[in-house]
Order: C-alpha cells, then sequence, then structure tokens
C-alpha cells in the first residue's frame, strides 16, 4: 500500500514539474519576443523624430524636396540625421523605412483625401521590417509632420 502512495506522491510531484518547466520555457519565449516589440517601437518613434528634426533644422531644404513616389531610409552620421535613398538596417536586423505623403484640406481647411495641396504638411509614415521565422514581419506608424517655424 505504501508503494502506490509513493508511486501516486512521485507522479504528482513530476506532473508538477514539468508543468513548471513548460510554463518557463512558454513565458522566456514571450519575453524575448517582447523584448523585440520594444526595440521595434523604440524604432519607429526614433523614425518619426528624425523627421522632426529635420523639419526643425529646415523645411524648405529637408521636408519639402522629399518625393512622395520615393522611400527613404534614415541615417545618422554622429552629428544630424539624414533621408537617404540607401538601404540603412539597424542592429543588422531591423529595416526602417519612411515614406512622405502629400496632404490635401478640405473648405474647412480640415485634412481630406481630396481638395486643396497643403505644402506645409505632410503626412509621415514610418515602417520597421524584419525577418521572423519563414516570413517577413512589417510594423508602421504615422504621423501630420508641418512647417510650423516656417523655415
Amino acid at each position: 500500500m505504501s508503494i502506490i502512495e509513493v508511486l501516486i506522491g512521485s507522479a504528482i510531484i513530476v506532473t508538477g514539474i514539468l508543468a513548471l518547466i513548460a510554463s518557463h520555457t512558454a513565458y522566456t519565449q514571450y519575453a524575448i519576443q517582447n523584448e523585440k516589440n520594444t526595440e521595434i517601437t523604440y524604432l519607429l518613434g526614433e523614425g518619426l523624430e528624425s523627421l522632426y528634426f529635420l523639419r526643425d533644422k529646415g523645411w524648405t531644404a529637408y521636408i519639402a524636396p522629399l518625393s512622395t513616389s520615393t522611400t527613404y531610409y534614415l541615417a545618422f552620421n554622429g552629428s544630424y540625421w539624414a533621408a537617404t535613398t540607401t538601404p540603412q538596417y539597424v542592429d543588422g536586423t531591423f529595416l526602417r523605412k519612411i515614406t512622405i505623403d502629400d496632404v490635401k484640406r478640405d473648405s474647412n481647411s480640415d485634412i481630406a483625401s481630396s481638395g486643396t495641396l497643403d505644402a506645409n504638411t505632410k503626412k509621415v509614415t514610418a515602417a520597421i521590417s524584419y525577418s521572423q521565422g519563414q516570413a517577413t514581419t512589417t510594423q508602421t506608424i504615422s504621423t501630420y509632420v508641418a512647417n510650423i517655424y516656417g523655415n
């Protein structure tokens, strides 16, 4: 009888230990994936902030000339950001792209899909692409950048 109790007790303990190991493995995988998602979030924010930096440096020189039909990448030379057409990988893993779109305003000066072109406002979309398994994952964020300094 006591051998059966020892076997049942051992089975319960082994099952508990295996459940703990499985849950630890799952939580570790989620933590690793969360680290990548956090880095992507920061890189997307940095991409938009770099466009604000270029806007502050000079709308006419740095934002207005950017074409709406070109994909841009951001390069930092140690002193300032620059938009380039040469792909730039962050940490050798993440490809960050920036696209610029024109903004149109309706008769109420609201942003609309058609209307008068607003030369002092651009829609900026930052995208991060990275390989995940056999597929490429892309996350994007968009905002509007306006010539608030009139430069």
